[in-house]
């Protein structure tokens, strides 16, 4: 049986999928900007967090289906990079409206749990340097806090260094 901690969120299907899973995470809800640039980074500022340990979730399309990538805020998606641990020869960023489609969620909210259907999904290595990593929980202005391992358990996801500086 997982422990939400943390302050009350709403129920997402994040939420639910962790409880299904019996993984442990923290709820994080704050209020969000709409005039935000960049969801991940108000996030990491409003949380007071480094971004670094903020990740954001992007979709690729593969030309046969769409992926997700799973980066720190901070950075950007290394599309070589991710081509090669999906063992594709290439990808291209996944139009909004075919992520939200995809997923269930919408483009600054989606989660990298509990999507409508489970796609082959990449966590940037560097997340293994925290105890906790924070993603969204479904909604913009609402992240949850877990452990990389469950994040990766969860998910089905497999580790690569897929992100660089911008």
């Amino acid at each position: 049986m997982s422990r939400a901690r943390g302050g009350a969120g709403p129920t997402t299907q994040a939420t639910q999928a962790l409880d299904r899973a019996g993984v442990d995470y923290t709820r994080h809800t704050y209020e969000h900007d709409p005039s935000a640039s960049s969801y991940g980074l108000e996030a990491a500022t409003v949380l007071g967090l480094p971004p670094e340990r903020v990740f954001k979730t992007l979709l690729v399309d593969t030309g046969r289906s769409l992926a997700v990538g799973i980066v720190p805020v901070d950075g950007q998606l290394d599309l070589k990079a991710i081509a090669g641990a999906l063992g594709v020869k290439s990808v291209t960023m996944a139009e909004p409206a075919a992520a939200e489609r995809t997923t269930g969620y919408v483009v600054g909210g989606i989660s990298p749990i509990g999507q409508k259907r489970r796609l082959p999904t990449v966590l940037d290595a560097s997340a293994e340097e925290f105890e906790t990593v924070f993603v969204s929980g479904g909604r913009r202005g609402f992240d949850l806090e877990l452990a990389p391992g469950d994040l990766v358990r969860v998910t089905g996801a497999v580790l690569a260094p897929i992100g660089r500086a911008r």
